[in-house]
């Protein structure tokens, strides 16, 4: 978060935000993907058995649809893949280096990946609804993965 933050002279995503800050917000969307839970009420449900952390379900939804909050997590996603980048090569991992020929070139691969929507997704003008997906690249090299674009909805953002 940090180093998101010195990134960018002015960031215009940065404000203070008491109800529920950033790192935090950051934190509990990480929990939320590694979480077995149903729904984003059942996360919230069992964040609060297991944390004691009571959130509001308004407060949590909102946030999930802040343009502010997106652009935070743009710039908190690429310093966090540039941080584990250094990191590994700091520790020599790098997957092709039986292949010196490639070294001047940076190795992806991309694949998309979609899920079933959920039943408040909005409809398309034409009433129908798509999948949410996303196209990933996953660095042969190092093999970190980095989101490239979102797919499939009304904001396609390729």
């Amino acid at each position: 978060m940090e180093r998101a933050l010195l990134a960018e002279r002015h960031p215009l995503w940065s404000r203070s935000c008491p109800e529920l800050k950033d790192i935090d917000f950051i934190r509990l969307g990480l929990l939320r993907c590694i979480s077995v839970v149903d729904s984003g009420s059942h996360f919230l449900q069992t964040n609060e058995q297991i944390y004691g952390q009571l959130l509001p379900h308004s407060t949590y939804f909102k946030s999930l649809k802040s343009h502010r909050r997106t652009s935070m997590l743009e710039a908190f996603e690429q310093q966090s893949y540039h941080l584990h980048a250094e990191t590994l090569l700091s520790q020599g991992i790098d997957y092709l280096k039986a292949f010196p020929e490639l070294d001047e070139y940076t190795i992806e691969a991309a694949d998309g990946h979609f899920i079933d929507h959920a039943c408040h997704t909005e409809k398309n003008s034409k009433g129908k609804v798509y999948a949410a997906g996303g196209i990933y690249a996953l660095n042969l090299r190092s093999g970190l993965l980095i989101f490239l674009c979102l797919v499939g909805s009304a904001e396609t953002t390729c």
